[in-house]
């Protein structure tokens, strides 16, 4: 299956639909929401399932790119589902994904449906892979959408405007059913197109911020079903209204403030602003891998009053990396290069020098040679970014734990 990743993304919903149709339509067995967005949805996603659980409801989470464990992507009830349940549902499954010529993320989508209804999951929180319209997993329906934000981001595909990239994106809405978003009040009209019943921050519902520093964010929720006051340990502005959006959509699912608040405190979501102590270090992951995700980070780290610290950085090759390091070198003292090393898509290291003009630089080949370099600072605080794969390579060097040995494409 991993071996599909190289042949990439191929948008329609034919294949995907022709396969949940063999397995017995799997995703009948339980109510879905979708979310999606350009940065964000997986906390977002999180979020919403933690809020869930609160509730006493059997949850489902499908999220991706995962970090270190493919299982990552398969989580009912707030734990990844056992590697050999996972193994037993894709034998199943394979013969029927070869047999149409599934993609890897159709594939995986697939599974996710078939996981959940093994596991009795009664709502399914699926994070949307690449736009919407197209995307695997809008052959689920939704009883309720999501969308975080649009932003520039994976423009070959989805189009070079915003404009084009939120019509993509609306296309995970519902005529007549309800959807929540934060995106940006002049791109709204064309989700708005769609029908849905469509509740929109700034409009009608209303989202207000105290930061708490390292501990995150005190967020209140004002909405035509009243007001929720919560607390997150997402960092940032852009966590807090992640946060805030996925209590939106809690709300309008029926859970109570009490049981949002609930959740949104026990909600994790690593290598999003994660804090990992290391060798006397503070380690800070991020995989913000656009120029919005960049400045949403480099935003955060200055409102927790983040001067200058070390940057570990690494990203794939086809990304608007001269966006993203625009955004992060102002909070650079020094940069180390480097690369996920089961990336294929990964740029070289000393390729990468240019975007950091005069600020000191370190080339490495490896994430355990940057590591070592950024161990020889003894620095009180450092940020890992660019890369979800570099993250997923990364993390579990700070951990002590091990790795999948896997190719990483998609």
């Amino acid at each position: 299956m991993f071996a599909r990743q190289r042949f990439g993304m191929h948008p329609g919903l034919g294949r995907v639909e022709t396969l949940l149709s063999r397995l017995g339509e799997p995703q009948r067995a339980f109510r879905t929401v979708l979310v999606g967005g350009t940065n964000g949805k997986g906390s977002t996603a999180a979020s919403l399932a933690a809020m869930l659980r609160a509730g006493g409801v059997r949850a489902g989470l499908f999220t991706s790119p995962h970090l270190t464990r493919f299982t990552e992507r398969f989580v009912v009830d707030g734990a990844e589902l056992p590697e050999a349940e996972v193994a037993a549902a894709l034998a199943e499954l394979w013969p029927h994904a070869e047999e149409v010529g599934a993609s890897f993320f159709e594939v995986i989508t697939a599974l996710g449906a078939e996981v959940f209804r093994r596991s009795g999951v009664e709502v399914a929180v699926m994070e949307v892979g690449l736009g919407g319209r197209l995307d695997a997993t809008n052959a689920l329906d939704p009883i309720l959408s999501v969308l975080t934000n649009v932003g520039l981001d994976h423009t070959e595909v989805l189009g070079d405007t915003r404009e084009a990239i939120a019509r993509e994106k609306a296309g995970i809405l519902r005529a007549g059913r309800p959807a929540v978003t934060g995106v940006a009040a002049d791109l709204r009209p064309i989700l708005r197109a769609e029908g849905a019943d469509l509740w929109a921050l700034g409009e009608e519902a209303h989202l207000s911020v105290q930061g708490r520093g390292w501990d995150g964010s005190d967020v209140t929720v004002g909405s035509p079903l009243g007001t929720v006051t919560l607390r997150t340990p997402l960092l940032g502005a852009h966590g807090a209204a992640n946060a805030g959006l996925a209590a939106l959509a809690a709300l309008r699912l029926g859970l109570s403030p009490q049981e949002v608040q609930a959740g949104a405190q026990a909600t994790q979501w690593p290598g999003r602003l994660e804090v990992i102590p290391w060798r006397g270090t503070r380690v800070l992951l991020d995989g913000a891998h656009n120029p919005d995700g960049a400045q949403a980070v480099a935003a955060a780290l200055r409102s927790l009053g983040v001067d200058r610290l070390p940057l570990v950085f690494g990203a794939a090759g086809d990304k608007d990396l001269a966006g993203v390091a625009a955004a992060l070198r102002l909070l650079a003292s020094e940069v180390i290069l480097t690369r996920a090393a089961l990336s294929p898509r990964a740029a070289d290291p000393a390729g990468l020098a240019h975007l950091f003009p005069e600020v000191p630089l370190t080339v490495t080949d490896t994430p355990e040679a940057a590591l070592e370099a950024l161990a020889a600072r003894r620095a009180p605080q450092a940020l890992v970014c660019g890369s979800l794969y570099l993250l997923g390579e990364v993390r579990p060097l700070l951990l002590g734990e091990a790795s999948e040995d896997r190719e990483r494409w998609q």
